[in-house]
């Protein structure tokens, strides 16, 4: 039977990355305590396709992310399932992208009713001949208390819930567990956000989010100096996104550290919305 995908090219074109995006597989994920936490997973893979080559065999990566889906992954894992990849594909560079909503316990804070809260996280990896690079992401919503209006006010200020993305990168391929990551970023509000409230939480929430007003620049700002003292964090980017009570818009900060040099174009950095989950 005839490969048409495995035929030559001759128009001399590097594909940087050509792959599948968008394949939902069930997968789990290592908890701190030791166990699994089984989510549904939204897989990218690819691979660098060389100008000579006319095209990639799909089905191979939907063998290799399927097989996977049965073992619990976390970075060490994600290193490996990159390392058959590039093997299967005789590829010089891979990447891949496992997204997830992944579950905490939380106590709601004046009842202490248990229940609990979903937040987007992802991992993302790549391998560049040799090297290896592998980053956490997470989306946490808070709440943000304006500043200004409560300054400026006879009484109250607009609050609105508002969503926390990290991206962060460690020394010597460190792990860092999501349930040490999110109540750091959680804590970097105004106040946070709970998943159940009954009226003495809510009152004690909409209290403590007026006595700790913040801009979105103070969220990124607080944030960083935050994640920074994690001793093995490397690289990171923050961005808070808020969505306006009052406004018709969002407001919203970005930042990485260390700082990068910033883009030629002179064009904002894209923001990093999970794929395959809630907008």
């Amino acid at each position: 039977m005839r490969d048409v995908a495995s035929e030559r090219d001759e128009r001399g074109i590097t594909i940087r990355r050509v792959g599948v995006r968008d394949i939902h597989l069930p997968v789990m994920i290592r908890e701190k305590a030791g166990g699994h936490a089984r989510v549904t997973g939204v897989f990218e893979a690819s691979v660098e396709l060389p100008h000579h080559e006319r095209g990639t065999h799909m089905s191979r990566f939907v063998e290799i992310l399927s097989r996977w889906s049965r073992r619990a992954v976390a970075l060490p894992e994600m290193r490996e399932m990159l390392t058959e990849v590039r093997t299967r594909f005789d590829a010089w560079a891979a990447s891949l992208r496992l997204d997830f909503t992944y579950f905490l316990a939380k106590r709601s804070p004046a009842t202490h009713l248990p229940c609990q809260l979903d937040y987007d996280c992802w991992f993302a990896a790549s391998v560049v001949d040799e090297s290896f690079d592998f980053q956490l992401g997470v989306e946490v919503p808070i709440i943000t208390l304006c500043p200004c209006s409560r300054e400026i006010s006879a009484f109250g200020a607009h609050s609105q819930r508002a969503q926390l993305r990290v991206r962060l990168r460690t020394r010597g391929e460190r792990i860092v567990w999501l349930e040490d990551l999110i109540p750091l970023l959680e804590s970097q509000g105004s106040e946070q956000v709970y998943p159940m409230l009954k009226r003495a939480d809510e009152k004690l929430v909409t209290e403590r989010s007026y006595e700790n007003p913040k801009f979105v620049e103070d969220v990124v700002r607080d944030s960083v100096l935050a994640l920074r003292e994690l001793p093995d964090a490397e690289w990171l980017s923050v961005e808070c996104e808020s969505f306006e009570s009052i406004h018709n818009h969002s407001a919203y900060a970005f930042t990485e550290w260390p700082e990068s040099r910033p883009a030629e174009n002179g064009c904002a950095p894209e923001t990093d919305r999970p794929r395959g989950q809630r907008s």
